[in-house]
């Protein structure tokens, strides 16, 4: 695991640790061929150097983005912000559910807007898949 990843998860009190941790473990086993760093404080993952998934610490939980989610047609997804994200809130790393975990990475493979270049489209976002 990346070691700026790994010194974030520690960061975190106990039951967040473990969230973070299982997190990042099945990101890292679902998307091999994404790269993994901190970007804006947060673990994110990029395929092509387009952010696919990424997860923060909030106050009272651990949000798990998807750049491209509202795509997904996922109920268990909400939908985050103003272009494309959705998100999933965890308070326990019992929540996090792998098959559904597993269902979302594959889709944030093949669906993906085009946010790597969206400050160049001036806020424009366009379907990559």
């Amino acid at each position: 695991m990346n070691k700026d990843i790994q010194e974030y998860n520690d960061r975190q009190a106990e039951e967040d640790k473990k969230i973070c941790n299982k997190l990042s473990r099945e990101i890292s086993r679902n998307l091999p061929e994404a790269e993994n760093k901190i970007w804006h404080a947060h673990p994110v993952w990029f395929i092509d150097g387009n952010p696919v998934a990424g997860y923060s610490k909030l106050k009272d939980c651990i949000r798990l983005l998807f750049w491209s989610g509202q795509s997904f047609d996922e109920e268990l997804l909400v939908n985050e912000g103003s272009f494309k994200a959705a998100e999933i809130r965890y308070t326990s790393a019992k929540q996090v559910n792998n098959d559904d975990l597993k269902r979302w990475l594959e889709k944030s493979r093949d669906i993906q807007w085009d946010y790597k270049n969206i400050v160049k489209r001036k806020g424009v976002l366009e379907r990559l898949k």
